[in-house]
């Protein structure tokens, strides 16, 4: 019976193994999703910023800058959402974020 307890405490056992290394791919994929929710926010936001400095001196009504400002605002506080871990959050921010400055496409 000590036998079969001595070959449980290997580190060789399969279920173990397959344990750690779950452990660490979930951890990957958190890590993962966090740096894609950040950077998606950031370059969105960036996106939107350039569209509402060109669209500043364009000739075009007051609420299309603006409807780009704030849906760049909008990813911005998606991508810090991400960075912090709340990934799910800053998916649904970046949608809205975007849904804004399509709005401000549409009165362009």
């Amino acid at each position: 019976m000590t036998a079969h307890a001595e070959s449980d405490a290997e580190p060789g056992i399969p279920g173990v193994e397959a344990a750690d290394d779950e452990g660490e791919d979930l951890y990957e994929d958190a890590r993962r999703a966090r740096w894609t929710a950040t950077v998606t926010g950031v370059l969105l936001a960036l996106m939107g910023l350039t569209a509402a400095s060109m669209r500043v001196g364009g000739g075009v009504p007051a609420l299309v800058p603006a409807a780009y400002g704030s849906g760049s605002a909008v990813c911005v506080l998606a991508g810090w959402l991400g960075a912090r871990g709340r990934t799910r959050w800053a998916l649904w921010l970046m949608i809205l974020g975007t849904m804004v400055m399509a709005l401000g496409d549409q009165f362009d």
